[in-house]
Formats: C-alpha cells, sequence, structure tokens
C-alpha cells in the first residue's frame, strides 16, 4: 500500500512538473499614495489581479506628488523605468516634453486592444490630458476640483444661519466677521493655496493665469496671475489674515487637520478632502461651491482639476502594453470609477460612472457630493478655464507658496507679491522653452 501511494505520488509530481508553467506577466504601476487613498489603489489592483491571470500589476510608493515624478525621470535615465507613473496635474507639460520616454495612452490602447472609448470620459477632465487633435496621452486617474466646506456648528455656534448663502467671497466676508466677533480663532483655512486662491481662481473668474491659453497652444506663454481680479482676491485674504479671520496652516493640506477637529468654520479644500472629513468630523458639515467674486463678470465660469493621472513610459514590451491597456480599461469601468468616486470624493472620469452613482442614490443619500462635478461642467470650458499646461509648474507653484506666505505675514503688498511670482515664475518658464525646443 505504501508503495503504490508513493509511486501515485511520484508519478502526479513528475506530470506537474513536465507541464508548462506560464508565469503572469508583471506590470509595475509606481504611485503616491499612503494612507486611505493608498488601501483604496491597493483594492483596486487586488481586484484586477484576481479577475484574470495573464498580468499582475505590483503597485509601488514612491513618495509625495514630487518625489514620485522624480523617481520616474530618474528609473528612465537609467533605463528601470516602470510600465505607469502617476504624475500630478502640473506635471503634465514636463512629461510631454519628455521626448521618447512616454507611450501616448491612445496608443497604448491601440496595440493593447482593450477596450477603449475616448468619448465616455468627461470632457472637463479628458481636456486637460490630449493634444489638441482630441487623443489622450494619459489616463485621468484621481481628478478633483476645489469646494468650501461649511461647519454648520461653528457657524450656529457665532448665531449665523447654517444656511446662509455662502455662493460669494462678498458674503463669505461678512461670515467672517461675525464668526471673528464671536470669538471663533479660525474662521477660514485653506488646503493647496496656490490651487485653490490663484489656479482655480483664475478658471472660476474666467480670467487668464497665463498667456498662450495658460500654455496649452504654445511654450512661450507668460504667467499673467497678477491682474486686477488676482491681486484683489489675494489683498483681501492678506486683510483676512492680518485681522485673524482667515488662518493659514500651511502649503499643502495641513489645514485640513484644523477643519476636521471642529476648530476653523469655512475651509476651501480639494473635493477629495470629502473622504477624510467624513470619517473625522463630530460635527454637522455642508460641501458648498467655491465662491467666486460677484462684481466679477462672468463668474462664475468654472473650475480646472487637480489630482494625478497615469503615464505609461516607453521601453516595454509589446505583450506588456497588452496587460498596460487591459489595467487602464478595467481602472476606466463605470463599476470602479463610481466605486473610486463614492469612496474618495474624486470626480468619475466617465460619464457612465457618474450616471450610475446618480441612479443607484448616493448624492440623495450624501448631500453635496455632486457639487464638485456640476462646478466642473455646468459651463463649457474657455481658453481661460481649460486647465494649466506650464512647464517647471511644480517650482512655479513653490515661487507662488513663498510671495503668497510674505502677504499672510504682513510683509508685502499683494501686488508687488504677485508681480514677483510672475516675473520670478517666468525665468523658470523661458528655461523650459529652451530646453524643449
Amino acid at each position: 500500500m505504501k508503495r503504490s501511494l508513493l509511486a501515485g505520488f511520484l508519478a502526479t509530481a513528475l506530470a506537474t512538473t513536465a507541464l508548462p508553467v506560464t508565469a503572469a506577466t508583471e506590470i509595475q504601476w509606481w504611485h503616491a499614495f499612503t494612507g486611505r487613498l493608498g488601501e483604496l489603489l491597493a483594492e483596486q489592483v487586488e481586484t484586477f489581479n484576481a479577475s484574470q491571470s495573464d498580468y499582475t500589476v505590483v503597485a509601488s510608493h514612491k513618495g509625495n506628488y514630487s518625489e514620485t515624478l522624480n523617481a520616474g525621470i530618474a528609473a528612465f535615465r537609467a533605463q528601470e523605468q516602470p510600465h505607469i507613473l502617476m504624475v500630478f496635474e502640473v506635471g503634465t507639460a514636463t512629461m510631454m516634453g519628455a521626448k521618447g520616454a512616454i507611450m501616448p495612452v491612445h496608443e497604448v490602447m491601440k496595440v493593447g486592444g482593450a477596450p477603449f472609448d475616448p468619448d465616455g470620459y468627461l470632457g472637463a477632465v479628458k481636456g486637460y490630458y490630449t493634444t489638441p487633435a482630441g487623443e489622450m496621452l494619459s489616463l485621468p486617474y484621481n481628478s478633483s476640483t476645489p469646494v468650501l466646506y461649511v461647519n454648520r456648528d461653528a457657524l450656529k455656534a457665532a448665531d449665523l444661519d447654517p444656511d446662509m448663502d455662502l455662493s460669494t467671497w462678498e458674503q463669505v466676508g461678512e461670515a467672517l466677521d461675525k464668526l471673528k466677533a464671536s470669538g471663533n480663532d479660525c474662521p477660514l483655512t485653506t488646503a493647496w493655496q496656490s490651487w485653490v486662491h490663484l489656479e482655480n481662481f483664475s478658471a472660476y473668474h474666467n480670467t487668464p493665469f497665463a498667456t498662450e491659453d495658460n500654455g496649452f497652444t504654445a511654450l512661450n506663454t507668460e504667467l499673467a496671475f497678477n491682474g486686477e481680479l488676482q491681486v484683489a482676491h489675494v489683498k483681501a485674504m492678506g486683510e483676512w489674515a492680518k485681522d485673524g479671520k482667515f488662518f493659514y496652516a500651511g502649503r499643502r493640506n495641513e489645514g485640513g487637520a484644523n477643519f476636521r477637529a471642529g476648530e476653523c468654520a469655512l475651509f476651501t479644500e480639494s473635493s477629495a478632502g470629502y473622504a477624510g472629513v467624513k470619517k473625522e468630523a463630530q460635527f454637522e458639515f455642508d460641501i458648498r461651491p467655491l465662491p467666486y467674486w460677484s462684481a466679477a463678470e462672468g463668474a462664475p465660469q468654472n473650475t480646472i482639476i487637480g489630482g494625478s493621472s497615469l503615464w505609461v513610459m516607453s521601453g516595454h514590451e509589446t505583450e506588456e502594453y497588452k496587460g498596460v491597456s487591459q489595467f487602464l480599461s478595467f481602472l476606466s469601468t463605470s463599476d470602479i470609477q463610481a466605486k473610486w468616486h463614492q469612496d474618495t470624493g474624486y470626480l468619475p472620469i466617465t460619464t457612465a460612472a457618474y450616471e450610475q452613482t446618480k441612479a443607484e442614490g448616493f448624492y440623495d443619500k450624501n448631500p453635496g457630493t455632486d457639487i464638485a462635478i456640476i462646478q466642473m461642467t455646468g459651463k463649457p470650458t474657455t481658453a481661460n478655464s481649460k486647465g494649466l499646461r506650464l512647464g517647471s509648474f511644480d517650482q512655479i507653484r513653490g515661487l507662488i507658496d513663498e510671495e503668497l506666505e510674505a502677504v499672510w505675514s504682513g510683509n508685502k503688498d499683494a501686488q508687488t507679491a504677485l508681480d514677483s511670482a510672475v516675473e520670478r515664475g517666468n525665468q523658470l518658464l523661458r528655461r523650459f522653452e529652451k530646453a524643449n525646443k
């Protein structure tokens, strides 16, 4: 009996080893997400990997957005690039200028043969990452736009109607006066000051942030965010800072912790802040549209997106690009996009995902979660509100941050600070232009 069992085991083992074993093709994806977003990203990867056996996506965190972009560039130079690289929206021009480093998404999908309908993506999102001919260069992944979060309890404590109209900055200013008078130490705070209060502010008021359609049509663009409207807005915020009505917490999203803790009444932040606020806030809150100045003709227009897109790096095998195309197609499906949108507050990148979310009653159960998409798509985009495509934009944002901080601290007036940011930023644009001619 023992010999028979042993013989059977050996025969099975030999038969198994004789069969050809085909390993799944590995697809490397470098990203910038940690925390809850990192968990949700990992969930998407696990779902895709479990759905088929031909490809295995391996997701690797490479630091924040800037660090991830730099890691991808360094890897390409060393010929060790990943297949997919997450790049924040301000790195779009840099990636477009990286000759030979990328394979446009529309080409990847053609080579890979995966389902791909470029007309199915939201125009306001897709337009940021396409050529003038409408060909998609990178796949929108996490796209957001700024909104106003309102601590209803803080308004009540200041004897303000929590349903008061806060559509305009004039109305916000009146609320800040009363909040401060009531003893509130943080009437207003913000995340991503340049993105919200200059980049989106300009688009929302249909005024140029830069020439050449904000960099979409030529490399010889010059910055223009030191115009009358932008200066007036920064001046108002500087006065609010001086009076203790605007609390500046930092360049990224440091103010989010103050708002979620209930310390601040109003908070301008990404629509993707919804997940964190919903999870942590121990107070009633609303999501409202980003305010605009009612005196500005034509406002509000539409806001522009932040977040990132997925760029496919060149230098890989055809079979690997087939896997990439399958994965990008999977990420674009309505089920995946609807869940991502509902879990995070990021925009759904397809019309189908938006319609699915609406049909499921999510917006009815979670009031305000549709404001971001309405704000983005309510009006046709203009040359001033399509987005920004500027070289060295990450560094330009750093210069803007420095100058805005000088205003908040009272060391510079708004006009001087924005003039300086424009002058310094234009020097970076000229270097980028020279390097990419």
